[in-house]
């Protein structure tokens, strides 16, 4: 009788650890990340690994924001200048050389997507949850495809949420020839 108590005690603690455990993964939603100057969210489930920088061999003949390629964990990479890439044409972005420091990052995207790309970001701010937002702002109507919702947070700063599966499906994103 005593084993079969135990048992069920056993049970009922597994029950309440998964149940913490999926709601403690559906809290964090996007990993929150700055380029230029301008506050992005990255979907966890789009968003791979993080890297250092990493020394990037230039690609002769591509736009202005492909930066090169990068081996990273024994695969090449193709780097994007994520800042360059959204840039607004009446806020010209500093070249990457001026941008990096220590916090700079290249966040892959995810496997399932298809494509071997990582995006250079200047600093990371971590992980960001819904409740951290208190409204969603009018998204501008010249606004690229993948730009998804934009939040408001309780400091009053704008935050832009990425869709990386529509950005790596956009044809601007595929064609990297000049």
């Amino acid at each position: 009788m005593a084993n079969r108590q135990a048992l069920k005690e056993l049970q009922e603690r597994l029950a309440r650890r998964l149940t913490a455990a999926r709601s403690e993964l559906a809290t964090a939603s996007w990993l929150a990340v700055e380029a230029a100057g301008q506050r992005y969210l990255l979907p966890l489930v789009q968003s791979g690994e993080i890297f250092s920088w990493s020394t990037v061999q230039p690609v002769p003949y591509t736009k202005a924001w492909y930066l090169g390629v990068a081996s990273l964990r024994g695969g090449l990479q193709g780097v994007i200048d994520l800042a360059r890439l959204l840039e607004p044409a009446q806020a010209p972005v500093l070249p990457v050389a001026e941008r990096l420091s220590s916090e700079s990052r290249l966040v892959s995207l995810h496997g399932a997507l298809g494509i071997n790309a990582v995006l250079l970001i200047d600093r990371l701010l971590g992980l960001r949850n819904p409740t951290m937002f208190n409204a969603i702002a009018e998204q501008s109507a010249d606004a690229p495809a993948c730009f998804a919702h934009r939040l408001i947070d309780a400091q009053g700063q704008f935050w832009q949420e990425l869709n990386l599966q529509t950005l790596a499906a956009e044809p601007e994103f595929m064609a990297i020839a000049a």
